[in-house]
């Protein structure tokens, strides 16, 4: 089949990607594409790849930064309506890369499966989330992986069982063109002992985070032993403004956007804070939100 002439029904051209990620700024992209069944996208995925036409995949859209250009090749979504099912069996926890995140936690919860509160308040989908190993001081999301379901960049598609997965901080070896769906092994516990420590990890993070904000989550990784945050508010950058982008008052390792914001200037503040911290402490930040 060819790309785009035979997905013309599920693609758009130069389509605003500022609109699907949670900085609202950047580009558009080539073509933007959203299958509407896993045999759709496979049959995106190796049309492109026989005509050597780049493929990214465009999740919530919580921790990406679209640089103002937009993205060449096609740029691939997973309508959230249809690849987002979960299911509950016992102990295990099934869930399509398209949910969000914060809906398994909650269904875990009702269904009373304790471990993934610990990702509470933590932007995004179940696709991306395993890809960078979301977590926080609780926890991370590899912890409770079973197996993964992924497509490569070939259009085959295989599942990934825990002997031929690793997770580290904010990294795992999902290196696969698309994380389709994953299975999760929870712990059964009282649903009013899960729901109040989600509580409080609530309450703590939405005090000291800019959850009401525009921004993607943390911009850097944590160096070993150090808080990126710290660092920067330090180096004496917390509320440093560029443009329509601000390094937050709350919390200095995220950056939000106001109206009329630009990806430059977020990458102008990225590229301020990493020199800046290198100067002062010697200690270089390594980016945590992904940069098309």
């Amino acid at each position: 089949m060819s790309f785009p002439e035979d997905f013309a029904e599920i693609t758009r051209s130069d389509e605003p990607l500022a609109p699907h990620t949670w900085l609202r700024v950047g580009g558009p992209a080539q073509y933007f594409v959203e299958p509407r069944d896993v045999d759709e996208l496979v049959g995106v995925v190796k049309a492109c790849h026989e005509q050597d036409i780049k493929v990214r995949v465009l999740g919530d859209g919580s921790n990406l930064l679209v640089r103002d250009e937009g993205a060449s090749g096609a740029v691939v979504r997973l309508p959230r309506d249809l690849f987002s099912a979960i299911t509950i069996d016992g102990t295990t926890v099934r869930a399509e890369a398209g949910a969000l995140l914060s809906h398994v936690i909650t269904q875990s919860v009702r269904a009373g499966l304790a471990g993934f509160e610990l990702l509470t308040g933590i932007p995004g989908t179940v696709g991306g989330a395993l890809r960078g190993n979301a977590g926080g001081k609780g926890g991370e999301i590899g912890q409770f992986v079973r197996e993964v379901t992924v497509l490569t960049a070939t259009g085959e598609t295989f599942v990934r069982r825990e002997d031929e997965l690793s997770f580290a901080y904010r990294s795992s070896s999902l290196d696969e063109l698309v994380i389709l769906s994953a299975a999760f092994e929870l712990t059964r516990e009282d649903s009013d002992e899960i729901a109040r420590r989600l509580r409080k990890i609530w309450i703590t993070k939405k005090a000291s985070q800019p959850l009401s904000h525009q921004s993607a989550g943390c911009i850097f990784k944590n160096p070993r032993g150090q808080s990126s945050g710290q660092l920067i508010d330090r180096a004496g950058l917390k509320g440093t403004r560029i443009g329509g982008a601000e390094i937050s008052d709350r919390h200095a390792n995220f950056i939000v956007t106001h109206e009329g914001a630009k990806a430059d200037d977020v990458m102008r503040l990225i590229e301020l804070a990493r020199s800046r911290v290198l100067e002062r402490f010697g200690v270089e930040l390594e980016l945590e939100v992904q940069v098309w």
